[in-house]
């Protein structure tokens, strides 16, 4: 069963989405090292309740939340989930140390993330 593992917002402004979240929900970001602007978000103190999340400059401008469902094999799922009529909008990609990701829509449009953790990637 696929659990949601982590929440990303993606916004035209990345810098002022940090103050925002900082200030009014007492969020900390991190940034991640590297060419892209991307942020990790820690919600509260770890093993409490909830989620973590990212935090990232929208590609095309426009502002979204996607929720990334974790995978045992993200092979596997991008192969389901063409084959239950949704898209792949990103396709896998890794994340050195960490893993695997990817950007799919449903058989409505919705936009989702699967990713599979493997610290070998």
């Amino acid at each position: 069963m696929g659990k949601v593992l982590r929440f990303e917002l993606q916004v035209p402004d990345p810098e002022q989405a940090v103050a925002f979240y900082s200030r009014t929900f007492g969020w900390q970001f991190v940034k991640m090292p590297g060419a892209r602007d991307y942020w990790f978000i820690r919600t509260g103190e770890p093993g409490g309740r909830g989620i973590d999340g990212g935090l990232m400059r929208s590609p095309d401008g426009e502002t979204r939340t996607a929720n990334s469902i974790e995978v045992e094999s993200i092979d596997r799922f991008l192969a389901t989930v063409t084959a239950n009529g949704g898209s792949i909008v990103v396709p896998k990609t890794t994340v050195p140390g960490m893993g695997y990701f990817a950007y799919c829509t449903d058989n409505q449009g919705l936009l989702f993330g699967i990713s599979e953790s493997n610290a070998d990637a």
